[in-house]
């Protein structure tokens, strides 16, 4: 097949969407399919033996190391060139709007997936836009494609909800030989804890946003004894937080990549994830690869990757009470956090990008034989 790609995010940006994406380029060049990609321009040229067309464009002021990226005319020039059979675009809001529009100008099948909550989020950062007009400026995109994708049970839920059809799930992967248990080490623990690796060392790891409700962690480190937190990742809160948890014991290393990722992963005992606006929450399924219980809150997509007492716990959302008891059971008890550990490994196992794209492919086939 020849796809082309549009989305609002790629490197040298690091997020769940990116990560996605990474892995699906991958696949789909071992399947022998060709892939022109529109992404703002700040990054590669290429990626796993697809053509990259960077599409220029403006800081977004909540997040500034994002760009909103307008589709101009070199853009319809581009995509005949490439002669695509289907368009697929990623979070459709500014340039994949393009995406939108010439499927329909070309004639082509238009798949679009959504992975991030945008109207939820617009609410932490003041945006002048209401939910209902949101919805409907999503609702009215998304209507167009042949198909539909999302990333868990919990958000095709709510986009049927709100008036969007032809869904599909797009099952998550991850890349199970990369996180993996065996790639702790002292040494990363003496890094994550700030010097103190014999403590148990409690993990985030994802963007740095008000969003993700990342402040609500200081509660655990008041009242839970013996723990030490790292904090990995970057983004427009970071240096908030730095202030916020000035004072405690909490390391921040900034962003983290590759194999020193998947080190700081393994190299911890429990990892933490208050946020309760995901669609899904790759950051988790890392976690759980890397043999990481998981402490959660249980809201949205969340009970769809951590299952209670068996890869994590999941505490009440807004509830710090709940929150801290769960990470003291998981501290106090070390039989269970094995039992978790093992669990947590067992589960990721079942889960790969190779799957993930293969499903992906038959959706792409499917809309090829869309009639509208």
């Amino acid at each position: 097949m020849r796809i082309a790609l549009f989305t609002e995010t790629f490197l040298p940006a690091t997020d769940g969407v990116v990560t996605r994406l990474r892995y699906t380029l991958e696949e789909l060049n071992r399947s022998g399919d060709e892939v022109l990609l529109f992404a703002p321009s700040s990054g590669p040229k290429s990626y796993a033996g697809a053509r990259i067309y960077g599409v220029p464009g403006v800081p977004f002021p909540p997040y500034p190391e994002k760009k909103m990226c307008p589709p101009h005319p070199g853009v319809g020039r581009a995509l005949r060139r490439f002669g695509p059979d289907l368009i697929h675009a990623v979070n459709p809001f500014i340039l994949g709007v393009g995406g939108v529009y010439y499927a329909r100008r070309l004639g082509l099948p238009l798949v679009a997936s959504y992975h991030t909550n945008l109207v939820t989020y617009a609410a932490y950062y003041g945006l002048g836009f209401t939910e209902r007009l949101a919805w409907s400026y999503f609702r009215n995109l998304h209507n167009r494609a042949a198909l539909n994708l999302c990333t868990s049970a919990a958000t095709r839920d709510q986009l049927y909800e709100q008036g969007i059809k032809r869904i599909r799930l797009w099952p998550q992967g991850v890349d199970a030989r990369r996180f993996h248990p065996d790639r702790a080490s002292r040494e990363w623990r003496v890094r994550l804890s700030g010097g103190d690796p014999d403590e148990k060392i409690l993990l985030y790891v994802g963007r740095l946003a008000p969003e993700k409700d990342i402040g609500r962690l200081k509660a655990v480190l008041r009242t839970v004894p013996g723990v030490r937190l790292a904090i990995v990742g970057d983004g427009p809160a970071r240096k908030s937080l730095e202030r916020e948890f000035l004072g405690t014991p909490t390391v921040f290393t900034r962003l983290l990549t590759g194999d020193d990722l998947a080190a700081a992963y393994a190299s911890a005992d429990v990892f933490l994830f208050p946020s309760t606006t995901e669609t899904l929450g790759i950051a988790m399924i890392e976690a759980l690869a890397s043999g990481l219980p998981v402490v959660a809150a249980r809201a949205g997509a969340i009970h769809e990757v951590v299952s209670e007492g068996e890869t994590g716990l999941l505490y009440e959302p807004n509830s710090e009470e709940d929150l801290t008891a769960a990470v003291r059971r998981l501290v106090e008890d070390d039989t269970l956090r094995g039992i978790l550990s093992r669990g947590a490994r067992a589960a990721a196992e079942e889960r790969g990008w190779e799957a993930s794209t293969a499903t992906l492919r038959s959706y792409y086939e499917e809309a090829l034989r869309f009639e509208g």
